[in-house]
């Protein structure tokens, strides 16, 4: 009797024993074959940003033969944090960013329940939606720089016929610094849309059934249901678009220039003036790196609020 219960007792061990052993080697096989991704990500992605926080710390002599690094210190920092061109980039960067995702997430929530409703032409227009938001950004910035162009632009053809006189969209710094909200709005408010779109097909039908039993309309319907289950999928959003609007530099460089003057100078273009103009790499990657630093934080605390509204509701 005791034996068949030691034997009753060793069996389960075994068999756990060679789960346990089945997992390990699975384990290892998987690593072993994720491994030369896991070193081509590090080698593209993770270097060139550690890379970039100790050109950012050092004091970094540009030679004939590349540049050269002695020693670490915080100056870099200290130079960009006193400089007003930096600041006013910050600035800048912070406002453009508040503005145009603001924009687009009013908008795209907007036409996402528009296309929504569709019962017909639904994929014709997402189709349609998609061309603005798959469009090359230089290629788009080109676009809009024709459109804005002070001589020989749509704009302004159409402001010369319609007896407005010709102003100069990208002469001014405000007139600039819209014209680019313009630009960036048209060509990523169809992401936002996507995005909401998706959220959309995937809500629960019986809670908008619910809501109909219960009487409430459509703009009842709207507040107290469709938005706080949109949420989720809005914070999607707003966080891919908060990283795409803080480190803008394609759109400003090709449609402004960063100018008239510094006006459109977001903190990405002072970064490579800074660096492969005025060839002062350490200033240059400080910028970077504070920039980067700052959009993170941002997006944290963003986290966080967004958490603490979920958990109220």
């Amino acid at each position: 009797m005791t034996q068949n219960n030691q034997i009753g007792d060793t069996a389960p061990h075994g068999e756990r024993g060679d789960a346990k052993d089945h997992r390990r080697r699975t384990t290892r096989i998987g690593w072993a074959f994720s491994s030369p991704a896991l070193v081509v990500v590090g080698a593209v992605t993770i270097f060139p940003i550690v890379f970039s926080v100790v050109l950012s710390l050092a004091n970094v002599t540009v030679t004939g033969n590349g540049f050269q690094l002695a020693g670490f210190t915080f100056s870099n920092y200290s130079q960009i944090f006193h400089a007003s061109v930096w600041r006013y980039a910050l600035f800048f960067t912070v406002f453009y960013t508040v503005v145009t995702v603001a924009v687009e997430v009013v908008l795209g929530t907007l036409v996402g329940l528009v296309l929504e409703r569709l019962t017909k032409g639904r994929g014709l227009m997402m189709a349609l939606l998609l061309i603005p938001w798959s469009m090359i950004t230089v290629i788009s910035a080109e676009l809009w720089q024709y459109i804005f162009d002070g001589t020989y632009g749509v704009m302004q053809a159409i402001f010369s016929a319609l007896g407005l006189g010709q102003p100069q969209f990208l002469g001014t710094p405000t007139s600039a610094i819209i014209s680019m909200m313009v630009a960036d709005i048209w060509k990523t408010t169809p992401f936002v849309a996507i995005i909401v779109i998706a959220g959309l097909v995937m809500l629960p039908q019986e809670v908008f059934e619910a809501a109909a039993v219960d009487g409430a309309g459509s703009w009842t319907t709207f507040w107290r249901v469709t938005l706080p289950l949109l949420r989720p999928t809005i914070a999607l959003a707003v966080l891919f678009r908060i990283l795409q609007a803080f480190g803008i530099f394609d759109l400003p460089f090709v449609l402004t220039g960063g100018g008239p003057g510094t006006a459109t100078t977001s903190l990405a273009v002072l970064s490579y003036r800074v660096m492969f103009q005025n060839l002062n790499y350490g200033a240059g990657n400080a910028i970077a790196v504070s920039a980067s630093a700052l959009v993170l934080i941002g997006c944290l605390l963003f986290l966080k609020v967004f958490r603490a509204q979920v958990s109220d509701a």
